[in-house]
């Protein structure tokens, strides 16, 4: 009788380890799907001079430092550019990882310029997906060269610029990045009555990933016909991202001076054939300034 009701209770204490198993197995079968986003569609948020579809994460301060030297056609006199540098300083802050807001100045035509870029879409797997990542980009230059006639009567606002651009892209795999950027510069002042006071253009973009720190990167910027004087080109530009640590570094060649909207937009002159290619780079440190608490 004694090992009849011990294997009695040695039968319920198995059928009960087997429901509480089965009640595990139940829970975390139903556990909640998470949301996996995309990362690292670009090393940094330019490609070259256009904005990437990365955003600064939030709390961090990215500080950039920006180089173009003069055109290679310059020869030895002029060290194929060496001689002569654009340049310019910029900060951008993550006010959080979907909102980007950054400051700047050029050495090229003494240009202030402040830019808030949202992050609205984000490409993502798992119980949210979405193919594509998408942005908005609006942007403020000021000019401060001297005026060329201080005796007419000068305007302010005739000093500033303005610039919209619409992001969009995905990333296709871990070495293929694709992006589109249609884009609007309205400059209030222009200097013959050809020219356009809004500018229409399509940029195009890409990355194609090396290695595990280096990328190839690409941007062509497409202004419609008919909107510039003549002698203005379209800007091309070709380089190479290199992650080290906290920094990126950007080498590339470009046919543009400028560094920001309304520059390489509306104002690149260069031709690539004729050797009017400037050698230059970008340098990105970034630090965590205030520590993030919600991660989207």
């Amino acid at each position: 009788m004694k090992r009849i009701l011990l294997l009695f209770g040695l039968a319920l204490s198995i059928l009960g380890l087997k429901a509480q198993e089965d009640d595990l197995l139940s829970l975390l079968g139903e556990e909640e799907e998470t949301i996996d986003y995309t990362t690292a569609s670009f090393k940094t948020n330019r490609v070259v001079n256009l904005h990437s579809l990365e955003s600064t994460a939030g709390g961090v301060l990215d500080v950039k430092i920006s180089h173009r030297f003069g055109t290679l056609n310059g020869g030895t006199y002029e060290l194929f550019g060496l001689d002569n540098a654009s340049i310019r300083i910029g900060a951008d802050f993550g006010v959080s990882d979907r909102i980007t807001i950054g400051l700047g100045r050029s050495s090229f035509q003494k240009t202030y310029d402040g830019f808030v870029k949202y992050k609205f879409l984000r490409q993502s797997t798992g119980k949210r997906n979405m193919p594509i990542t998408a942005a908005l980009l609006a942007s403020t230059a000021v000019q401060t060269l001297k005026w060329q006639n201080p005796d007419r009567e000068n305007y302010f606002s005739s000093r500033l610029y303005y610039t919209y651009q619409f992001i969009l892209g995905r990333k296709f795999s871990e070495g293929l990045t694709l992006q589109l950027s249609p884009t609007v510069v309205h400059r209030n002042l222009v200097e013959t009555s050809v020219e356009s006071n809004d500018v229409l253009a399509l940029g195009a973009a890409g990355r194609i990933k090396l290695s595990k720190r280096i990328t190839l990167n690409a941007e062509y910027i497409y202004v419609l016909p008919d909107q510039l004087a003549p002698g203005f080109r379209n800007s091309f530009s070709l380089g190479f991202d290199i992650e080290t640590g906290g920094h990126v570094f950007q080498l590339h060649f470009t046919n543009s001076t400028s560094m920001i909207e309304k520059g390489f937009v509306t104002e690149t002159n260069e031709n690539w054939l004729d050797g009017g290619i400037h050698f230059g780079f970008n340098i990105s440190r970034v630090f965590t300034v205030v520590k993030p608490t919600i991660t989207e």
